[in-house]
Formats: structure tokens, C-alpha cells, sequence
């Protein structure tokens, strides 16, 4: 079904544009944040092989399906679920569950994110004074009222700006030169890193598993990163769908993207764990692995200073894809549903994601840190309830209806377009997302509710 609303809208103009913008939705602070810091809190090279595992299994078929259901509706994640199936309009929640976790997700991304931003050139005037950035710096930093609400609202307004000026002028110009720039980057951190000293060891933790670690939270932890780190469940792989040519063949596609992000988190281990092994680091950094302990770690080599800059650079660049993916959810139901232009979609989408990213920035600091709701601050709450509840329900019901209700000849004749040779690979993950994806994925929000518990 082709969705006559979808007709003469905007798409991306060339498979390697919708390519780089499908890879920079993927990739961004979970590859150079979370990645290295779940994998040094998980055993190292034993939770790698288990989110490898958990991207195959999980995060490729359940791409595909929003994919293909994106593309066959020709319309924003509302919309396209509200039409997929002749008759059940109610399936639309599942569009404005991805939205409400779009807006929630960039309230507290866009925080990390500003305090990415305002590393550059706080590393880059580190490295002209020659001294070090700090615990207490980053403290300070997130820890601040007016700062971090500035360099909050400045990534905001950039996002915002770049997706007022559509898919392919906008979205599709812009990723095809951000994710090249933050491959070289990563390869060059690389090479530094591997160079030193010691730096076997860091390689080995992130490449020879211990199997005896793969335990159940493991698992899960591998699964969830999975599952975020790949945009799923919020709309913005339906919506980006949307935009792919006729002729785009959507499981090579999608598995080239899976490989690029996987690719991307490796560099970026690679980057780290040789560099934190060369100079007595712990792995185990936590969450501040990023702004705590590279800084520390970098400063300790020669030219460490620059490099921590290029480090801070590359991780601003790899935001940017994740953050235009994420307005991109609202903007797009805002411009078909309510035939609003972008530049004013995107205005109000970014106003709206500022006043929400406003109380998870101040609840890191003295303004709103008491406010607790559920135990949680702000910034911790827009988290738990996008990542852990709306984001694994939004999951399981895309598998429902694409495995489920659309009917099979559809769904894999969606992805058969494009296609001269075998066709199999497609009937299988057919099978995958109709019945693996979604009983992997309840495990996911069962132990995210408590209920079930893998010792």
C-alpha cells in the first residue's frame, strides 16, 4: 500500500546519501561514550562478542522491518503506522511513542552533547596553556547553570537549522561529509593509540573474550546498547525509510549500516583502551570515562594535548547524525500532518526539546538536583523512561505488525525491490522479526521492569 500523502515528498537523491544519513542517525555518543564504558564496566572483549551478537539477532531484522515499512507508506512514523494496516489506526501509537521518545531522548542527549561541544575548545585552550583538563573541570562544567544551557541550546539550534533545510539539501549534504570526517578522525587516534607502549594489552582486553563473563546482565546490557545505539524503536529509522529510493535494496542496506556503527564503536575502542592500558588506566572508567579519564590518560603522551582535542572534535562530529535523526521524528509529522514548513517545524521542535533539556541540564546541578520523581532526577528520568520502557514496547510492536499483520508477501516484497538474484536471505529475517526479534526484546523490558531477573 502507497499511501497517496506520500507522493512529490522530499527523499534523499542518491543511495550514498541515504546511506551516510542512515549511518549518522546510527552513530553518535553511543559509539564514543557508551560503547567504551559499557565495555570496560562488562568484562571487556566478552560483552563486544555479545553485542555483536545482540546487533545480528536483534538490531539488523528490527532496522529492516522499520525500513520497510517506512518506505512502502511513504510517510512520517505517525502517519506510517496509523497506514500500514487497512483499518487499524490504532497501531499509530507506535509512531507517537517513537516521537515522545525522540523529544525525551534529545533532552538529556542534547545535554552530553553541549557538554561534548564545550570540550573543544576548553581541550583546545588546555593544550595552549599546557595543562590538563580535570575531574573538577568537567564538574564544574556539568555541574554549571549557564553554561551548559548555552552550549545545550547551541547544539539545538544547529540540529535545528540543518533540518530546516530538508532531507536531501539538509540532512543528506551534511552527513555525507560528517561521516567521512569521523572515520579519519578515529583512524587517526587510532594510530596513535596503537603506537604506544604497552598498547597490546588494551587490544587484547577488547579482542580475546573471556567466556566465563558473558553472564546474564551481560547480556541484557549488550541487548539494550544494541537497541539504542541503533535508533531503534524511536521512529527515526522508519522516518529516514521514508526517504529511501525505489531502488535502495533495504537489507543490504541496513546491514551496511549495522557494520558501519559496529565499525565505529571499534575505532573508538581501539582509540581508548590502548591508550588506557599504555599509561595504568582503569578500564572500568564508568560514564566519565569520556571527559574524566581520557583527558588524564592523553595528557601523560607526547602532543597528548592535541589529540585530546581531536578526540573531543571527532566525538562533537559523531552527535551531530544522531541528534538531526532525532528531531527529524516530529519535524517530519509536523510538516506533512500540520503543513507547516520545516524551517518553522524545526524551530518549534527545537524550543520544545529546549524546554524539556532545560530541566535535565539544571537537575545535574544545585537549581534542580533535589527534585527527585520516581527516585530519579530529570535527566535520569527522560532516560529511564525513553531507553528502557518506550524504546523496547516501541520494539516489540514494530515486530508485531511488520512480522504479524502486514502480510508476508508485502513485507518481503518490499525488500525484494531492487533485487536480481536469491531472495532468500529476505524470507529469513522475515522469519527473525516475526518471531526472534520480539521474545528477545521482551527479555529486554522484562528486566528492565523487574520481572524477570538473569543471574
Amino acid at each position: 500500500m502507497r499511501s497517496p500523502q506520500g507522493q512529490g515528498r522530499d527523499i534523499f537523491a542518491t543511495g550514498i546519501g541515504a546511506f551516510t544519513a542512515t549511518v549518522g542517525s546510527a552513530i553518535g555518543l553511543g559509539n564514543i561514550w557508551k560503547f567504551p564504558y559499557l565495555t570496560g564496566s562488562n568484562g571487556g572483549a566478552a560483552f563486544v562478542l555479545a553485542y555483536l551478537a545482540c546487533v545480528a539477532l536483534v538490531g539488523l531484522p528490527i532496522m529492516v522491518a522499520e525500513h520497510a515499512i517506512g518506505r512502502r507508506t511513504r510517510l512520517n512514523a505517525v502517519q506510517a503506522y496509523g497506514s500500514i494496516i487497512p483499518g487499524k489506526r490504532a497501531w499509530s501509537v507506535i509512531g507517537w511513542a517513537g516521537l515522545l521518545s525522540a523529544v525525551l531522548i534529545m533532552a538529556f542527549y542534547t545535554d552530553v552533547a553541549g557538554w561534548v561541544f564545550a570540550y573543544v575548545p576548553k581541550s583546545i585552550a588546555a593544550f595552549a596553556r599546557g595543562s590538563v583538563l580535570g575531574p573538577a573541570d568537567f564538574g564544574a562544567l556539568a555541574g554549571g547553570t549557564w553554561e551548559p544551557i548555552l552550549w545545550q541550546a547551541g547544539v539545538i539550534a544547529l540540529t535545528a537549522a540543518i533540518v530546516a533545510a530538508g532531507v536531501s539539501k539538509g540532512i543528506e549534504r551534511v552527513t555525507k561529509v560528517l561521516m567521512p570526517l569521523l572515520f579519519v578522525l578515529l583512524v587517526v587516534c587510532d594510530v596513535r593509540a596503537l603506537t604506544l607502549p604497552g598498547a597490546g594489552a588494551g587490544v587484547a582486553y577488547l579482542f580475546t573474550p573471556d567466556l566465563t563473563k558473558l553472564t546474564g546482565p551481560v547480556l541484557l546490557s549488550a541487548l539494550g546498547l544494541a537497541f539504542f545505539k541503533l535508533s531503534l524503536g524511536m521512529g527515526t529509522m522508519t522516518t529516514y525509510g521514508s526517504y529511501l529510493p525505489a531502488a535502495t535494496r533495504i537489507a543490504p542496506n541496513a546491514a551496511r549500516v549495522a557494520l558501519a556503527d559496529t565499525a565505529v564503536s571499534i575505532l573508538a575502542g581501539l582509540a581508548i583502551f590502548p591508550t588506557v592500558f599504555a599509561f595504568g588506566g582503569a578500564p572500568a572508567g564508568g560514564p566519565g570515562l569520556l571527559f574524566n579519564t581520557i583527558p588524564l590518560v592523553f595528557s601523560k603522551m607526547p602532543l597528548g594535548g592535541l589529540f585530546t582535542a581531536l578526540f573531543f572534535v571527532l566525538t562533537a562530529v559523531a552527535t551531530i547524525g544522531a541528534m538531526v535523526s532525532l528531531m527529524e521524528v516530529p519535524v517530519a509529522w509536523l510538516s506533512e500532518k500540520a503543513k507547516m514548513s520545516r524551517p518553522r517545524a524545526g524551530a518549534l521542535t527545537g524550543a520544545a526539546m529546549l524546554a524539556l533539556g532545560l530541566l535535565a541540564t539544571l537537575s545535574q546541578g544545585p537549581v534542580l538536583g533535589g527534585v527527585k520523581i520516581l527516585g530519579k532526577n530529570f535527566f535520569d528520568l527522560f532516560d529511564y523512561a525513553s531507553s528502557n520502557l518506550l524504546l523496547p514496547l516501541g520494539g516489540i510492536a514494530i515486530a508485531i505488525v511488520a512480522g504479524w499483520l502486514l502480510a508476508r508477501k508485502d513485507f518481503v516484497g518490499e525488500l525484494d525491490k531492487g533485487y536480481r538474484g536469491p531472495r532468500a536471505f529476505n524470507a529469513a529475517l522475515a522469519g527473525i522479526v516475526k518471531f526472534l526479534a520480539p521474545v528477545l526484546i521482551a527479555v529486554i523490558l522484562l528486566n528492565s521492569l523487574g520481572i524477570l531477573r538473569l543471574a
